[in-house]
């Protein structure tokens, strides 16, 4: 079985990408794979290369790749309560992350942490507190503090807002843009949010049973997306026009089982555009116009409707 297959993708320094899919899409599993924390056993990396600053990840050594995360890569887990030591402070967390990458110690370390909370809005009396003392939005404005406490090259945000209320999802989102811009950091964002990624995001990846079906930059996508799974994902999303008492668009069916893929295409069992070849063998990605590239033999045409 492979939670991801035949990935390839491109992330220039200062750009932000938006991973797009539904749950069990692989989007998560591809974040550990950069940081090399596919847990073995149960799963592993069979092959390919994770170019990162022009080195293979997949080729260094257990120390070089500790080196690297939290240094030149971050990642920000989907639950900060989860991801917090519940036994040590805030600040004394971020002291331990800087003291791991860098060469400030003690005091200088210190000042560093109480800069970086300052910096996602928390005051500095707040320091010596422990998580659970923090609402759910500032516990992951303190995460974002210790991820980017390095000032790392490419940060990955794995569904930074899924337990916060839609106030605290804003801030969050509009904090990580600025501290994006700031630090010049390359930025992954998995979501399922098609909302945040065309705020926050460049380009854009749509992702199905493993695989990229989709990926263009956003103004292409939302304009005229060309998969028919992207085209329901973004029919899926409430609009303020609908007619009251009027159903949402659905894509039918599930997603398939990684253990038992159907042949072809694996979205063909639940497209509408689906044909014989569909069923057969898997299209592979094929360059539309430049820049935008789709997995389907019969991709929606250009001038089909796109996003309102």
């Amino acid at each position: 079985m492979h939670a991801v297959n035949h990935l390839n993708l491109t992330l220039h320094r200062g750009k932000a990408l938006g991973f797009v899919g539904e749950t069990g899409a692989g989007k998560t599993t591809t974040a550990l794979a950069i940081l090399q924390l596919i847990q073995t056993p149960p799963g592993k990396i069979t092959g390919g290369s994770i170019m990162f600053e022009g080195h293979d990840i997949m080729k260094m050594t257990e120390a070089e790749k500790r080196q690297i995360r939290g240094d030149r890569i971050s990642m920000i887990f989907q639950d900060p309560m989860t991801s917090l030591n519940p036994l040590k402070t805030v600040e004394d967390q971020i002291v331990e992350m800087i003291g791991l990458h860098s060469a400030m110690k003690g005091e200088e370390a210190r000042k560093r942490a109480l800069e970086m909370l300052a910096l996602v809005g928390i005051r500095p009396e707040r320091s010596k507190d422990y998580p659970h003392q923090f609402s759910g939005g500032m516990r992951q404005r303190v995460g974002i503090a210790i991820a980017l406490a390095c000032e790392p090259s490419l940060l990955i945000a794995d569904e930074p807002t899924t337990a916060l209320d839609v106030t605290i999802q804003a801030q969050v989102m509009e904090l990580i843009k600025k501290l994006q811009s700031v630090v010049n950091t390359s930025f992954l964002l998995i979501t399922h949010d098609l909302g945040i990624v065309a705020e926050i995001c460049d380009d854009v990846a749509i992702m199905y049973a493993g695989r990229i079906v989709e990926y263009s930059n956003i103004r292409q996508l939302y304009s005229h997306p060309l998969h028919p799974y992207t085209r329901g994902l973004f029919d899926a999303v409430p609009r303020l026009d609908t007619r009251l008492g009027g159903k949402l668009s659905v894509i039918p069916g599930l997603p398939p089982d990684p253990i038992d893929l159907p042949k072809g295409c694996a979205f063909s069992p639940r497209c509408p555009k689906a044909r014989p070849l569909c069923h057969e063998r898997e299209c592979g990605m094929r360059e539309y116009e430049p820049g935008h590239f789709v997995n389907c033999h019969f991709p929606l045409e250009l001038g089909e409707g796109g996003v309102q």
